[in-house]
């Protein structure tokens, strides 16, 4: 029987708020791994000056979350991986709450060892 050994959500935001924001995106990366129960190692984010766009990630004991922004789309994609007993639906949730997107949209990967 295969073993799921995390779980990677993929999430897209579109009309969110505080997508140009370094520090909300770096406390979002942050308090999203928290209260997915995660143990964050490191957030680490970088500001790009032509268009205000953000990347992200957040070094998670069980994985990561990383986030890249296009405000020129009004977009913001989040990809989260989690092991253990870390839950990515309640990142994912966390996001949402934060950033108040228009429309969010997301996947669920399970990713399976091999046999």
């Amino acid at each position: 029987m295969p073993t799921v050994i995390g779980k990677h959500l993929i999430a897209d935001f579109c009309g969110a708020a505080r997508q140009t924001d370094l520090k909300s995106i770096e406390f979002a990366l942050r308090a999203a791994a928290e209260h997915a129960g995660a143990t964050v190692l490191r957030v680490v984010a970088h500001e790009f000056s032509e268009n205000n766009g953000i990347t992200g990630v957040a070094v998670l004991a069980e994985s990561h979350i990383s986030v890249h922004s296009w405000p020129e789309h009004d977009y913001i994609a989040f990809d989260i991986f989690m092991c253990g007993k870390a839950d990515p639906h309640l990142a994912l949730q966390w996001l949402e709450d934060f950033f108040k997107p228009a429309k969010s949209t997301n996947q669920l990967i399970e990713r399976i060892a091999p046999a």
